[in-house]
């Protein structure tokens, strides 16, 4: 085991906030003396399918803290996740079905140990004691917080000052999650930003039943690809851990420079001698941007889908980006539309109307470019559409006839025919 002092600097490594630092340090000093591993615990409400590499940073943290031989516990927040995390929500979020949970939690256990030790590893489901707690157990778990304190929640305070309405089960969130350190007799907590506040509440639980409180890492939100919004897959900004090793290594070596480190720092293996090393010999011109992007890539898709497919998904890249700009192989679909509705027909984003074949975001969910016509509007006016390598700015835009180049971001092609022949 590490000494103390480079435990702790392990552990520092792209944390916004630790709460206490001296006391986390003191923690970790007396584990090193009495040779006992300290007790992590990270929640994770399955809300839905699929874990992307905004969820893994504090799945990489929780790996650092196995590696420096720490005890750590994946908590499902099946319970919690039927209630539904109010955190930074400006309204009440509607709640999941129990089979909705269960089937997210699925692909959750699965997933985790591309990054976790399989066998160092203990995952627990919060409904294991929540559902045997009574009502007068759950009268007294409301007992030991007041509804002042809960106001002093921003998100809570705001939609109380705007009298949008506030559930009383969402009050209990918080509660639980706390309640959940208390069972496990947690000594660290990690959580992203906005979940300091449901932390907090662990910690005063913990002194409420006669426990040490526990220490607590606050971790950044990742950005997604557009380095601006968190990662989300609602906002399609987001990278699969499952997605296919071309899609991840295109993702990544699409990011802006600046968001690059930021990747590296919280998701990549290196030491924090060579991050340092990388950050110097970036600012000094002898490593440029694309290289260590590359190697950025390379790392993560390695990690998830293995080295030989990270050695393909980086040839295919090459091939495909820097050689000639477009695939050899271009998917086509060819679009049969009746004359007369290519005649000055405009599309609104508001105007509810039968389904037009030839409208740009139509085709764009219909050749599997965009999951929905939402989502290629949402595309559109982030201008990450191109039509014959022109940049569509009109999410009313009519392909008429003709053959077309659709390309969506840097990755993606299709090419298109519309024609006003029947079928034969």
């Amino acid at each position: 085991m590490l000494k103390p002092e480079k435990q702790f600097e392990i552990i520092k490594r792209g944390a916004v906030e630790i709460i206490a630092g001296e006391e986390l340090l003191q923690k970790i000093k007396k584990s090193y003396e009495e040779k006992n591993p300290l007790k992590i615990k990270a929640g994770f409400d399955p809300t839905a399918p699929d874990i992307h590499l905004g969820h893994t940073v504090l799945l990489e943290k929780m790996r650092q803290f196995q590696e420096l031989g720490h005890e750590v516990t994946f908590l499902i927040g099946d319970f919690t996740g039927m209630i539904g995390d109010p955190s930074g929500k400006s309204e009440m979020r509607k709640p999941l079905t129990k089979e909705d949970v269960l089937e997210n939690a699925k692909t959750y256990r699965e997933q985790i140990f591309k990054i976790l030790d399989r066998y160092a590893t203990k995952i627990v489901f919060n409904s294991e004691w929540m559902t045997a707690l009574s009502a007068e157990d759950l009268v007294r778990l409301a007992g030991k917080y007041t509804v002042a304190r809960m106001l002093e929640r921003e998100d809570f305070r705001v939609r109380w000052s705007n009298q949008n309405p506030i559930s009383i089960h969402e009050f209990l969130y918080p509660l639980i999650q706390g309640y959940d350190s208390v069972v496990l007799r947690a000594d660290v907590e990690l959580g992203g930003t906005d979940q300091k506040f449901n932390l907090i509440v662990g910690r005063e639980l913990q002194r409420e039943y006669g426990q040490g409180p526990q220490s607590l890492i606050l971790m950044p939100l990742l950005e997604g690809v557009d380095g601006i919004k968190k990662m989300s897959k609602s906002l399609g900004n987001y990278i699969g851990i499952a997605e296919p090793p071309k899609e991840i290594f295109g993702k990544i070596m699409s990011i802006g420079d600046k968001l690059m480190l930021r990747y590296y720092e919280l998701l990549s293996h290196i030491s924090v001698e060579e991050l340092n090393a990388l950050k110097d010999g970036l600012q000094t011109g002898k490593v440029h941007p694309k290289k260590a992007k590359e190697d950025l890539a390379q790392e993560i898709v390695e990690r998830y889908c293995g080295k030989d497919e990270a050695i393909k998904a980086k040839e295919e890249f090459e091939r495909v980006f820097k050689e000639r700009g477009v695939p050899d192989k271009i998917p086509g679909t060819t679009i049969r539309i009746e004359p007369a509705s290519t005649k000055h027909k405009m599309i609104t984003e508001t105007l509810q109307i039968q389904v037009i074949v030839n409208w740009l975001p139509q085709v764009m969910k219909d050749t599997g470019l965009a999951k929905s016509t939402s989502e290629a509007i949402r595309l559109i006016k982030q201008g990450g559409v191109k039509l014959n390598s022109n940049t569509v700015i009109d999410t009313g835009t009519m392909l008429q006839t003709g053959e077309y180049l659709i390309q969506v971001g840097k990755r993606r092609f299709h090419k298109v025919i519309i024609s006003s022949e029947s079928k034969s």
